[in-house]
């Protein structure tokens, strides 16, 4: 007896240490891809004039959420099933300020080499029909580890402010409710969801003659600082002007 609870208590430890193993692997496919997500967020910020990336939200599902998704799926409980069928146990949310940073943000990440893009689904061409939008991407990411590199599964979801502020609230109304949803509550939410497609737009057409704008105006620049992070370096008389001829020649 006391030999197969040491026997048992072996294997749990040794199952225990597979599935740290294994959500370690999600983790670390986040790090990745967060920094890759953060790298253009600051070259954004000091190259560019604007920065399309409000805010990035990245987050690895509980082993409680994944075995009721398991049970939902009426899918056997092993480390290869989570794998092949459950593609969204690491997410990142990323949050742009208008619909077509969506789309330019979504091509900067295709064309990462070490990324591969699994599966995209278009939610804002073709919303869902509780009104729900957005841009999801299936990205498998590299992850270098000590005895070999393992490819993670990482779902990406791209959004705009009213997007995601729609869905937040969405989910919340729906939160614990187990019941059918009266009709008019999924009339309601949809014409929310329109209203917010709608302000989408119109602020849009207002950051493009802003731009419009500026672009007449011009903008003032001290030529002489140059700021990266948070270092101010002064520039040497004349620095500008010898890059400038040098790159004339």
């Amino acid at each position: 007896m006391e030999a197969k609870l040491a026997t048992d208590l072996q294997e749990m430890k040794r199952l225990k240490k597979e599935l740290v193993r294994f959500m370690m692997g999600y983790k670390f496919a986040l790090d990745e891809l967060n920094t890759k997500i953060d790298i253009l967020k600051q070259e954004f910020h000091f190259i560019h004039d604007y920065n399309p990336i409000e805010n990035v939200s990245s987050r690895v599902k509980s082993p409680e959420s994944i075995l009721k998704k398991l049970y939902k799926k009426g899918l056997e409980i092993s480390l290869p099933v989570i794998e092949e069928n459950i593609k969204d146990v690491a997410g990142i949310r990323i949050t742009c300020s208008f619909e077509t940073d969506i789309y330019k943000l979504a091509e900067m990440l295709k064309k990462q080499d070490d990324l591969y893009v699994l599966e995209v689904k278009d939610y804002i061409k073709n919303p869902k029909p509780n009104g729900y939008r957005s841009l999801h991407l299936l990205l498998k990411v590299p992850v270098f580890l000590s005895d070999r590199v393992q490819e993670v599964c990482v779902e990406v979801q791209i959004r705009t402010i009213s997007m995601d502020f729609w869905a937040s609230l969405e989910h919340k109304i729906y939160y614990k409710y187990h019941k059918e949803i009266p009709s008019e509550i999924l009339d309601e939410l949809k014409e929310a969801a329109d209203s917010a497609a709608q302000l989408d737009r119109k602020m849009e057409s207002i950051h493009r003659e802003m731009n419009r704008l500026k672009n007449q105006v011009g903008a003032d620049e001290d030529l002489h600082t140059l700021e990266i992070s948070d270092e101010r370096f002064q520039l040497p008389e004349n620095f500008l002007l010898a890059g400038l001829n040098f790159t004339h020649e």
